[in-house]
């Protein structure tokens, strides 16, 4: 299986690249984003583009994969609807547009997050971006496409969150999920977690396309 990786310098999208990086099956793996994953292996090919919103003239680096794991996300603290939108519906559109025709047989898995708003007329703004584009992702012609919906996310082998706050959450609590995801796995998931079961519906699917944090867990 040959898989593409967009977003694997930020915390969820390092633990995906790991496990991908060590599944048996995932023969080859282009990290697409701004910056370089910074991880050496033989497997690894890279794709820094200034540009995550044009594509053009990247049709042939860009074709021939089996899955897109799209774990790039920003915080919507402290911004507009508007700006909020533009990196997340107009970037990941921007990806998706341009992959699904050249790759008909891909499987597409984006993260967005629980609590993901399907109606796109909730409250919270976020939530209503988030699923605007769950649900125009799931119009595109890939072979398949899945929404995961995580809780809490605990980093495992040393991953970081870039966002300074999350990274003293997880630093000062980390012994503590440990311990509630034992007692309560249907809120929390970890980056092992998650890319074991990206791999994992890339391979074989899932009987719906919206998974939430128990789905993630089970698979």
């Amino acid at each position: 299986m040959n898989v593409m990786i967009f977003g694997a310098t930020g915390m969820v999208g390092q633990g995906v690249l790991r496990e991908c990086l060590l599944d048996a099956q995932v023969a080859q793996v282009l990290s697409v984003g701004r910056n370089a994953a910074g991880t050496r292996d033989p497997k690894l090919r890279e794709r820094v583009h200034a540009n995550l919103f044009n594509y053009t003239g990247l049709d042939h680096a860009l074709s021939g994969f089996d899955a897109c794991f799209f774990c790039l996300g920003v915080s919507s603290v402290r911004m507009t609807e508007h700006d909020y939108a533009h990196l997340t519906y107009d970037l990941t559109m921007a990806a998706a547009r341009t992959l699904a025709p050249l790759n008909p047989q891909m499987t597409f898995v984006y993260v967005t997050g629980t609590g993901t708003d399907s109606t796109e007329h909730g409250r919270t703004m976020w939530a209503r971006v988030k699923g605007k584009t769950e649900n125009a992702l799931l119009k595109l012609p890939f072979k398949a496409a899945f929404m995961f919906r995580p809780g809490i996310i605990q980093p495992l082998h040393g991953i970081r969150s870039k966002t300074r706050l999350y990274q003293f959450f997880y630093s000062a609590l980390g012994p503590l999920l440990s311990l509630a995801r034992a007692v309560a796995p249907k809120h929390i998931t970890t980056t092992e977690q998650v890319g074991r079961a990206m791999i994992a519906v890339a391979r074989r699917g899932y009987p719906k396309p919206v998974l939430e944090n128990p789905d993630i867990n089970s698979l």
